[in-house]
């Protein structure tokens, strides 16, 4: 491909986008396709010789986008609703063209540093101080198994070279991510030692069992050496009493980590910053830009305030990549288990620029402000009820019907094309999880699928 037809080609793409984030309501959310059928249609073998990019494109179309669900469709409102937005979909574009790979500071400066001043300026934003070092990993996913590999270095530093002695336990909600205990089985912690404390009736947790629980492993023999608290739980976005936790992992030794992937964004908004309220204390914390701060997944950014021990963990330096030692040249292989490094940070740094402190904050204001108001109809409507707090921009509820007459619902919602939404277990009953997030998502949009929701109650047969 020759620059033109690549120029032209990039035309056509870029007008395909934007005609796609324009008409991205007259999509279905969720496609309608059994499994295997877009393996079926594609061919078993890739070609032999080339094709031309008119009929990639074309297939593109024929094929991949009908098998698509849309996460970035304003009606996305399961999981976790995630958003790229327009400049940051440029800064991964950018990102694209540029290819380059941030291991050491040598290997691309720019992307060292831009990653500094944009972490710097999301950590302001939030009202964390200048100790919290940044660094950007993929997901929450794999910054909770690095915070929870410091936390094992700080307990049992010769467990790097000697290996798990499986005297450490590591504490947890039993409302937090699957995450939290797939990294300590990551790191041979081990299920057995993974203690999931219980939770209160607005699902945080409950802050005396924790102590109760690291008291009985400290007098067994155990260690305990990792707390896990959630800012935004998964199922209802509950906030656990952080400063409480905080003040009994300082009294065991233990380090604190807060899993604010989801909830931490909130803090952008000046007024909820008290969300945060006791992660001073933390020695890492984790917030996910992918999620609600508008940015294409995938984008983690993790913040601790002892990177020596987070280094100590993980940096093991061949001599082909080697350098000169410099204060400044941060060399961010040294605080993981990546070495080749994507140029995340542009599009974080396009996403913060464009909108600006105001424009984020104004956003993520009105996804709760829809939230609440939809709590509201949901309480006023003596078919349904609400089944947990709503600190954020998730709303979980229940149809005053049996699990089976839920589950059903949600399946016809979500047949419907016009809106997808996920569930939960709360108290073991079966719940509905509708989280707002898409930076395109208007309050017509909650209407509508509220709408949606009625409709598919009276209609079941």
């Amino acid at each position: 491909m020759n620059n033109e037809e690549f120029r032209s080609y990039a035309h056509q793409v870029v007008d395909w986008m934007a005609d796609y984030l324009e008409n991205i309501r007259d999509y279905p959310v969720l496609p309608d396709i059994q499994p295997g059928a877009l393996v079926d249609r594609l061919p078993a073998a890739a070609p032999e010789q080339g094709e031309r990019m008119d009929e990639i494109l074309k297939d593109f179309e024929r094929s991949i986008v009908p098998a698509l669900t849309h996460w970035n469709h304003p009606r996305f409102l399961a999981y976790f609703a995630i958003s790229g937005s327009h400049p940051g979909i440029l800064g991964e574009m950018l990102s694209g063209v540029l290819n380059v790979n941030g291991m050491l500071w040598k290997s691309c400066p720019a992307l060292t540093e831009l990653e500094q001043v944009t972490l710097s300026w999301l950590r302001q934003w939030m009202g964390l101080g200048p100790e919290f070092f940044g660094i950007i990993y993929d997901t929450a996913s794999i910054a909770t198994m690095h915070a929870i590999a410091a936390a094992r270095e700080m307990a049992d530093p010769e467990a790097r070279t000697r290996g798990n002695s499986g005297h450490l336990t590591m504490y947890t909600s039993e409302h937090s991510h699957s995450s939290i205990e797939k990294g300590g089985i990551t790191l041979g912690i081990g299920q057995d030692n993974v203690r999931k404390i219980p939770v209160d009736g607005a699902f945080r947790m409950q802050a005396g069992v924790l102590r109760e629980m690291m008291t009985a492993d400290r007098h067994a023999g155990k260690k305990p050496f990792c707390v896990v608290a959630t800012v935004g739980t998964t199922s209802t976005s509950s906030i656990d009493p952080v400063p409480a936790i905080a003040a009994i992992a300082e009294e065991f030794g233990a380090w604190l980590h807060i899993d604010a992937a989801y909830g931490g964004a909130a803090a952008v908004v000046p007024e909820l910053r008290y969300i945060l309220d006791g992660a001073e204390r933390a020695q890492s914390l984790v917030v996910n830009p992918h999620k609600w701060l508008f940015t294409p997944i995938d984008l983690s950014a993790f913040y601790t305030t002892r990177p020596d021990i987070l280094r100590r963990a993980f940096s093991l330096v061949p001599e082909y990549l080697k350098t000169a030692e410099d204060p400044r040249a941060l060399n961010y292989m040294d605080y993981g288990v990546q070495l080749g490094r994507r140029f995340r940070a542009l599009k974080l740094w396009f996403v913060m620029r464009h909108y600006g402190h105001e424009g984020i904050a104004e956003m993520i204001r009105s996804h709760i402000t829809y939230a609440q108001k939809l709590a509201g109809l949901i309480r006023s409507d003596p078919d349904f009820e609400v089944a947990a707090p709503t600190p954020f921009s998730l709303v979980c509820f229940r149809y005053r019907g049996s699990d089976e007459d839920n589950k059903a619902l949600l399946d016809k919602i979500n047949a419907s094309g016009r809106a997808f939404l996920s569930h939960t277990v709360l108290n073991g009953r079966h719940a509905l999880r509708l989280a707002i997030g898409n930076f395109a998502t208007t309050w017509e949009d909650i209407e509508e699928v509220w709408e949606l929701i009625k409709q598919s109650a009276r209609n079941a047969p």
